[in-house]
């Protein structure tokens, strides 16, 4: 019997890779004479690096960057087993849990440290990347990411702007002289689940904003800074970007990079499952196990543990979703290949119970699913 373990990260308590281990430990208690496969996942946000560098035998590098409120931070990239393609997620270096929630501000939050991990790939001589931005704390347009690169965003007295997106109000001019010429020869591939235009109602800035602590004025204010944003960022690049798919993506990240370097936006779920292997995987398997933190109608929107349902289908395969949490419209992924879903709570907990505890409680919502797969084979064997 050959096993797929396939989860996505349990985020802010499990990596995608301990969650799938301990999955493995689980299963192999029901059937320890299994072949049992790992094979964590991402959709982009936070663990995509890990992902993408255990799945295929690459390593990370270190690197200490500026966080979103200008205070350096402990970051990393990865290098892909290819040798070739590095990859890089924007919430090791900007991403929302960098900071306290008493502390965000999108106004004033930067993505300056994600163009510094750019830059620190370029330098190592990689020119092939692949980009994960989910999971952003900040709402510039990815102007941070820019500045770290070169670029000059200038008030209306030719002065520099401060970081971060409230400063766009103030934007008069781009300068894009100084941008890291290396960039030219860059093929970026940037993972990105999300179809928002960069401003208006389904912009960056409402739709996002206020889980990153904008306020409904600050909403409508950061919402104008992108939009003049867009407009001179047009102006200096002549590219027309703000209503395509993506462009309000990670508070705009998605608009900076097709602004200022050749990337090309993508389906996380879709880069990753291909850098992984995981279609093939998954044809030669007999069950499949995925997960993530919380499963809610969000999920079936593209998210990764949908993705591994369509995968699963298409082979005719039994596909199990094991979550952290279950949310309003968990169900609605039943549409999308996985045919049961459940969480790994047994009884009621609090949030920091189950975080604390997330790991053990994965392992035996595992063994739960493995006896409920035994039974189903047995019951089978009889008709």
């Amino acid at each position: 019997m050959r096993i797929v373990i396939a989860p996505d990260s349990y985020k802010g308590s499990l990596s995608a890779a301990k969650v799938a281990r301990a999955m493995r430990v689980g299963v192999l208690k029901i059937f320890p004479d299994a072949e049992v496969l790992e094979a964590p996942i991402a959709d982009g946000g936070e663990g995509t690096v890990e992902s993408l560098v255990v799945a295929t035998g690459g390593r990370t590098v270190g690197e200490t960057v500026e966080g979103p409120l200008g205070e350096p931070v402990q970051s990393f990239w990865g290098i892909l087993g290819d040798g070739h393609t590095a990859v890089i997620e924007m919430a090791a270096a900007s991403g929302l849990p960098l900071i306290p929630v008493e502390k965000r501000n999108p106004g004033i939050a930067s993505s300056y440290g994600t163009g510094q991990l750019i830059k620190s790939a370029l330098d190592y001589g990689f020119r092939k990347f692949i980009m994960g931005i989910g999971g952003s704390a900040t709402n510039d347009g990815g102007a941070g990411m820019a500045q770290a690169l070169g670029v000059k965003f200038l008030d209306c007295r030719g002065k520099e702007l401060p970081k971060g997106g409230g400063a766009l109000s103030c934007l008069a001019a781009i300068d894009i002289g100084s941008l890291d010429p290396r960039l030219k020869e860059l093929e970026i591939v940037v993972a990105c689940d999300v179809d928002n235009p960069l401003y208006g109602p389904r912009g960056a800035s409402a739709v996002y904003g206020p889980q990153k602590g904008a306020t409904p004025e600050m909403v409508l204010e950061l919402d104008a800074a992108l939009k003049n944003f867009s407009e001179i960022a047009s102006q200096a690049t002549g590219r027309h970007i703000a209503d395509l798919p993506g462009a309000g993506a990670a508070g705009g990240m998605g608009s900076g990079l097709l602004f200022f370097t050749p990337a090309i936006l993508r389906s996380g779920v879709e880069i990753v499952f291909e850098a992984v292997g995981l279609a093939s995987l998954i044809q030669n398997s007999d069950f499949v196990i995925t997960g993530e933190g919380m499963t809610d109608y969000q999920t079936a929107f593209g998210k990764a543990p949908a993705g591994v349902g369509k995968i699963a289908r298409q082979f005719n395969k039994v596909a199990i979703c094991v979550s952290g949490g279950l949310g309003q419209g968990a169900d609605d992924i039943l549409e999308h290949g996985i045919n049961a879903v459940i969480s790994i709570t047994p009884r009621p907990m609090t949030l920091e119970e189950c975080m604390k505890s997330a790991e053990i409680l994965v392992e035996q919502a595992a063994t739960c699913v493995a006896r409920l797969l035994k039974a189903g084979m047995s019951l089978s064997a009889i008709g």
